[in-house]
């Protein structure tokens, strides 16, 4: 979604009582046109109108830096990692004895 700036806001306000006036065609034919209409009741935002494009491309961002956070954080921590030959000596494996095990991963 694209930042708003200030003349964006100012353009992207509209008046709850334009819904009561028939206008709402052309509301949600502006917010497909530019992403974002900003609903005011009495001169206080009331709630935000987004096209499924931008709020799908905010949900995706939001979830980005969601993982992006969460791998920095694993990043961060000191892991000891296991070998290979150090799982099969825990398990008292070969790696004949994982010959026949299939694997699905998904």
């Amino acid at each position: 979604m694209n930042a708003l700036n200030m003349v964006n806001i100012l353009d992207s306000i509209i008046p709850i009582s334009q819904f009561n006036k028939g206008q709402a065609a052309k509301i949600f034919s502006d917010v497909k046109r530019t992403g974002t209409k900003i609903v005011v009741k009495n001169n206080v935002p009331e709630c935000i109108l987004l096209s499924p494009e931008s709020y799908q491309k905010m949900v995706e961002d939001y979830e980005d830096a969601l993982l992006a956070a969460e791998a920095q954080k694993r990043l961060s921590q000191t892991v000891d990692y296991a070998t290979h030959d150090d799982i099969l000596k825990k398990f008292n494996l070969t790696d004949a004895d994982l010959d026949d095990v299939e694997v699905n991963l998904e």
